[in-house]
């Protein structure tokens, strides 16, 4: 059994030297490239984030220079090396008394990047309390307490930002019913964390969500990757990971740390956004170029879709439209032409449309405003 686990261990190696070969790190992601793309809004610069993955520092197979060569394809700006403090699989194979060491090791291959590498730890513990991230400490070994309450005190001590991790998960929750037990209530109460996963990996949970509005609560979506990201989200083929959006005034970690704690976030997975229609309204307009292409009483309006989103509009304006149905799809970065039947010849119009892949609520979508001169 021991020598399968190595030649295993060795396979994944040789997998990521050979993936990664002759990889150059840039700080600019390279046109026609994997990189994730979103527009910044209106006073703040838009950070995509991965806040939740292992290394061989705790139950992952790749080593942390992987994480960021990962991160910098996929046009990340920043992520958090998390490895679990209480579940060290692997100490036997990659002995290590300093629990900051894959975070070290990260920041230096970011070095001439310009990703941001924040030192994290995943606190691993059975429910009622579960699994939370402590990201922005300053010392993973000082988190290495007996008593749970503790370790979220020595986090808060330090300055971290806490967030409840995959609340839905159905290994610790088996109805997949994200709930705070009155643990989670006493943290709350004594201000030890501050935000919650609504996306894990590849599960959602609109429970969560609700938990974040209800209790004013940072909203997260992570890939918690142990292995490969495009191993486990198809990347070759077109797939992404899930990211959380930041809302930061400037590309630091101080902003960035800024933004989590002000609530500045949203989440994209698959093809769905998730975040407060303060945020997500202007994401979604800054993301659509609109050009008239002729007047009349049904003119041509073509929009350009610059973001990663296929975005799934539903049409509330006072005019229906020619050639689409109520609802229609955007294409990422493609350009489509709708026709308006405005009965008569305007110089300028406004359209108004329902996002139907983007949440601010379980219920509830954002609305965008496009005006058309």
């Amino acid at each position: 059994m021991k020598l399968n686990l190595t030649k295993s261990f060795l396979a994944i190696l040789f997998a990521t030297s050979f993936l990664y070969s002759g990889f150059a790190q840039s700080d600019t992601p390279i046109e026609g490239t994997r990189a994730i793309e979103f527009p910044d809004i209106p006073g703040y610069v838009t950070l995509k984030c991965d806040l939740h993955m292992h290394t061989v520092f705790s139950d992952g197979s790749v080593w942390p220079d992987i994480r960021v060569q990962e991160a910098v394809r996929d046009g990340l700006d920043a992520i958090a090396i998390t490895d679990h403090i209480e579940y060290q699989p692997k100490k036997n194979d990659i002995p290590h008394t300093d629990r900051n060491r894959g975070y070290e090791l990260a920041l230096e291959s970011a070095k001439e990047t310009g990703l941001l590498v924040i030192n994290s730890t995943e606190i691993t513990r059975s429910m009622p309390t579960g699994h939370f991230n402590a990201i922005f400490v300053k010392d993973v070994n000082k988190l290495d307490q007996k008593d749970v309450v503790e370790v979220f005190r020595e986090a808060k001590q330090q300055g971290a930002f806490v967030f409840w991790n995959h609340p839905h998960w159905t290994a610790q929750k088996p109805d997949g019913v994200a709930a705070l037990t009155q643990m989670h209530k006493d943290l709350l109460a004594e201000g030890l964390f501050a935000g919650i996963e609504v996306y894990n990996h590849t599960t959602y949970s609109d429970e969560a969500l609700e938990i974040a509005s209800e209790h004013k609560l940072t909203i997260m979506g992570n890939s918690d990757m142990h292995n490969l990201i495009d191993w486990g989200y198809n990347v070759p083929e077109g797939g992404h990971r899930p990211v959380t959006l930041v809302f930061a005034t400037e590309k630091s970690v101080a902003a960035m740390q800024n933004a989590l704690e002000e609530r500045r976030t949203a989440v994209w997975f698959e093809n769905t956004l998730v975040g407060d229609s303060q945020y997500l309204t202007p994401m979604v307009e800054q993301s659509l170029e609109v050009t008239r292409a002729g007047k009349g009483p049904v003119p041509s309006v073509l929009i350009h879709n610059h973001s990663d989103a296929d975005y799934i509009l539903e049409n509330l304006s006072e005019f229906r439209l020619h050639n689409q149905a109520k609802v229609f799809i955007l294409k990422a970065h493609e350009s489509t032409t709708i026709q308006v039947k405005t009965v008569e010849t305007l110089d300028s119009f406004e359209l108004r449309f329902s996002v139907l892949n983007a949440f601010s609520t379980p219920d509830t979508h954002p609305e965008i405003k496009l005006v058309v001169e």
